[in-house]
């Protein structure tokens, strides 16, 4: 569904070398022995849609994909449907809610069967693994940490796009060994490590390994890794806003803390003072009381600012 703000790394994939792809699935499937195989792909790509129909339809007719069935669903552009079961209750026909776990959909998902749920990447890199060894890919990667990393660069740097760069790498060698360095005129300031949902940090803290596990402990994560660089003519405070206002849109509705309290974040986050002790107070309650990462992520950008960007506010 690739509903992250700013990212694209999927969609580059697909449209470069769709086979690669298409390879890693019917290996997966035939690996775990799945009898029916789902591509829910976001109908913002009816480019991908015409490619994928094609190639489907030749494996099928080369006996490429006998061991399994494939499906393509295309979905309505929910960012709440990147969230695994919501993802699921789409495919069904449902509307995008979130489930409440346990169970999980790796026990009973669609259709009340055991299902898998994997991003593109994860497959893309199967053949690729296979045809090369663990030991290759693994023998990449910085600061102690191992394989590649497709990192979608959006933002203030001078060459964006999707960067194929060594899991581990820190956001200022990122910019400055694969995008070419900052904008000119932008003196860099910030960055989301993670998306809208990922968080904000500053540019002081741009030496830590871009990877899983080491962005948490700062209050941020690397999600999808969405890499958005902001830099001095930028606001984090009207930034963050903006994130909020898009966690407003696309909440399901379905939990009181995700649906109400974006809206009240909002609300607060528009008057030229902030109240920080209620936002504090209403950025835990979401955290704590979400039913989802919607909503329990949402206040990370407002948490960031607050923390990091006492002089934006």
């Amino acid at each position: 569904d690739e509903g992250e703000p700013g990212t694209f790394k999927d969609r580059t994939y697909l449209e470069s070398d769709p086979h690669r792809f298409l390879e890693g699935m019917l290996i997966a499937a035939w690996v775990v022995e799945a009898k029916e195989i789902y591509i829910y792909l976001r109908d913002e790509y009816p480019g991908i849609r015409k490619t994928l129909l094609e190639q489907i339809s030749k494996i099928k007719s080369e006996g490429l994909s006998d061991h399994t069935t494939i499906h393509l669903r295309r979905g309505a552009g929910a960012y709440i449907c990147g969230e695994e079961s919501a993802m699921i209750e789409s495919i069904e026909g449902k509307r995008g809610l979130p489930r409440h776990r346990p169970p999980y959909v790796a026990e009973v998902g669609l259709f009340g069967r055991p299902t898998l749920v994997q991003n593109v990447e994860t497959l893309y890199w199967i053949r690729e693994i296979f045809e090369r060894g663990p030991d290759w890919f693994s023998s990449h990667g910085r600061n102690g940490r191992k394989g590649l990393r497709s990192f979608s660069v959006s933002g203030r740097v001078r060459e964006p796009g999707v960067k194929l760069a060594p899991a581990g790498i820190t956001m200022r060698e990122l910019i400055d060994e694969y995008c070419g360095g900052m904008a000119e005129g932008h003196t860099f300031k910030a960055y989301l490590p993670g998306g809208a949902s990922g968080g904000i940090l500053s540019a002081e803290m741009s030496n830590i390994p871009l990877d899983f596990g080491t962005l948490e402990e700062h209050g941020c994560f690397i999600g999808s890794a969405a890499i958005v660089a902001l830099s001095d003519k930028d606001s984090t405070r009207d930034a963050a806003l903006n994130l909020m206002r898009f966690f407003k849109d696309e909440s399901c509705g379905q939990c009181t803390p995700c649906r109400v309290g974006t809206e009240k974040a909002t609300k607060l986050m528009e008057q030229n003072q902030w109240d920080e002790d209620l936002l504090r107070e209403l950025s835990n309650v979401m955290t704590d009381a979400s039913i989802c990462g919607l909503g329990q992520a949402a206040s990370n950008p407002l948490k960031m600012v607050l923390d990091h960007f006492r002089d934006d506010i």
